[in-house]
C-alpha cells in the first residue's frame, strides 16, 4: 500500500477550503439593491430648498436631502452641442467623457454598450419613463420595459406625445399618444406602476420561495427622466401661484446683457426673453421655472411614498440629479449653452442602504462617474470605455482627494477649470 505524504495532501486540501469558502461568502452575500435614477431637464444646483434656497418649495428633494447624502461639487463636462441635454445623456449612459464623443450625440450606436444595457444583460429589469434623447435603437437595446417614452428634446408639458415600449423596437409615430396628464405627473403615474408592480413580483416570490419564469424577479433599475423644468414652462396654476412675480427675487450676477459674445449668444435659449433683459421678465421666468420645479418635486415624493409604502425603500438606492442646469436671468443670459456655474453644476443626491443621512461631499465629481458608481452596486462591469471614477469611497466617507479640479467644455468657443472655490473661463474665438 502507497503512503501519501502529509505535505502532499496539503495544497489539495487548501484549494478544496478556498472553494468552499468563496461558495459560502456568495451564497451569504446580500442581494444587489434595487437601482432608481431620477433625472430632472435643466435645473440648477442651487433650486433645492434645504440648500439654502429660502425662496423655492421643494419638500420631496429636501427630504432626500436629508435621508441621504448631497454632492455641492457635480457637475456636467459641458456640451458639443447647443442641445446638451443629448452629450450629457449619453456620457451618463455610456461613462464616457465629452472629449470621446462621436460627432452624433443624438444617437448611441450599437458599437457601444449602454450601462442600462449591460444591466439588462445581466438579468436586470430594465424600465424607463420620460425623455430619451440617445436614439430609438440605444433605447430598444437598453430597456425591456417601458411607459410614456419621449424619444425628442422638449414638447409641450400637456400635450407631449409618447409610446410605450414596443416590442418590435420600431417606434412608429402612428402608435404614440398624447400624455394623459401634465408630463411630470404622467411620467410618475408609470414609475409608480412599475414600482408597485415589483412589490407584487416579490411578495409572490416570498410565497412560493421560488423564482418566476419571466426572469422579473431579479433587481430592477428604473429611470425616470422627467422633461421638467425645461420650457416651456408652462406649470398647473396651483404652483404657479405659490411664486408671485412681483416677490421672486433676482439673481444676484443678474445683468442686462452678457458684457461680450461668448460664442452664443443667439441660440434658441437667449431668445426666450428679450433683449435687454428687464428685472420685471427674468423675475417673471423665475417664478414659472420655480414652478415647474415644485410641480416636478411633488411627483418625486410621490415616487418616492411608493417605495416605502410597497416596502422596497430599504433596498433600493435612489439617485437624484439633473442633465445640466440654466442661467435664467444670471450673467445676462437664459440658456444652458455656457461654462458658468448655474448651467454646469447639478444637484446630486444619493438616498440607500449604507448611506449616512445628512451627509455631504464637497469633492468634485461628473455626472458621468454615476456608471461605474452604479455598475459597483450592481456587481457588474462598467462599459469598457467608460471613464468616469465610481463614487464608492466617497459615498463611504473617504476624504481621498480623487480630482484637483473640474474641467469643462462648450462647443468650440468655450473652456474652463476650476480648482477649489476659483474659476477660469477661456473663449478661444475672442483670445
Amino acid at each position: 500500500m502507497r503512503t501519501v505524504h502529509p505535505s502532499r495532501m496539503i495544497v489539495p486540501l487548501m484549494i478544496l477550503l478556498i472553494f468552499t469558502t468563496v461558495e459560502t461568502v456568495a451564497d451569504d452575500a446580500p442581494a444587489p439593491p434595487n437601482i432608481l435614477w431620477i433625472v430632472s431637464d435643466d435645473q440648477r444646483a442651487d433650486t433645492i430648498g434645504a440648500l439654502g434656497n429660502e425662496q423655492i418649495q421643494t419638500p420631496s428633494l429636501d427630504r432626500l436631502v436629508r435621508q441621504g447624502i448631497r454632492f455641492n461639487s457635480a457637475y456636467c463636462m459641458g456640451s458639443t452641442s447647443g442641445a446638451v441635454c443629448a452629450p450629457s445623456r449619453y456620457m451618463m449612459m455610456t461613462g464616457r467623457s465629452l472629449h470621446r464623443l462621436p460627432g452624433n450625440v443624438f444617437n448611441i450606436p450599437e458599437s457601444e454598450v449602454t450601462l442600462p444595457q449591460r444591466l439588462r444583460e445581466a438579468g436586470w429589469n430594465t424600465f424607463f419613463t420620460g425623455k430619451w434623447h440617445n436614439g430609438k435603437a440605444a433605447f430598444q437595446r437598453s430597456f425591456g420595459g417601458g411607459e410614456e417614452i419621449f424619444f425628442g428634446g422638449m414638447g409641450s408639458h400637456t400635450e407631449l406625445l409618447v409610446h410605450d415600449h414596443d416590442p418590435a423596437g420600431t417606434y412608429p409615430d402612428r402608435k404614440r399618444h398624447r400624455l394623459p396628464a401634465f408630463s411630470s405627473t404622467a411620467f410618475a403615474d408609470a414609475a409608480i406602476r412599475f414600482i408597485e408592480e415589483q412589490a407584487i413580483i416579490e411578495e409572490q416570490e416570498r410565497k412560493n420561495e421560488e423564482q418566476v419564469s419571466d426572469g422579473r424577479n431579479n433587481p430592477f433599475f428604473a429611470c425616470v427622466f422627467f422633461t421638467a423644468p425645461h420650457d416651456p414652462r408652462t406649470p398647473p396654476a396651483k404652483f404657479l401661484s405659490m411664486y408671485p412675480k412681483e416677490k421672486m427675487s433676482l439673481p444676484t450676477n443678474f445683468l442686462p446683457e452678457h458684457p461680450f459674445d461668448n460664442g452664443e449668444l443667439k441660440i434658441r435659449d437667449e431668445k426666450l426673453a428679450p433683449f435687454p433683459r428687464t428685472p420685471e421678465v427674468v423675475k417673471e421666468q423665475l417664478a414659472a421655472y420655480y414652478a415647474m420645479i415644485s410641480q416636478m418635486d411633488a411627483q418625486v415624493g410621490r415616487i418616492i411614498d411608493a417605495l416605502q409604502e410597497t416596502g422596497l425603500a430599504e433596498n433600493t438606492m435612489v439617485v437624484f440629479t439633473s442633465d445640466h442646469g440654466l442661467a435664467v436671468g444670471s450673467h445676462g443670459l437664459m440658456g444652458k449653452q455656457n461654462l458658468y456655474e448655474h448651467s454646469t453644476r447639478v444637484p446630486l443626491l444619493i438616498v440607500g442602504p449604507g448611506i449616512e443621512a445628512g451627509s455631504v461631499c464637497e469633492q468634485p465629481v461628473y455626472l458621468h462617474d454615476l456608471v461605474p458608481t452604479i455598475a459597483g452596486w450592481a456587481r457588474i462591469d462598467a462599459p469598457e470605455f467608460s471613464e468616469g471614477k465610481s463614487l464608492a469611497g466617497l459615498l463611504k466617507g473617504t476624504t481621498e482627494q480623487r480630482r484637483s479640479s473640474i474641467y469643462t467644455a462648450y462647443k468650440k468657443v468655450q473652456r474652463a477649470l476650476r480648482v477649489g472655490r476659483w474659476k477660469l473661463i477661456h473663449y478661444p474665438a475672442i483670445g
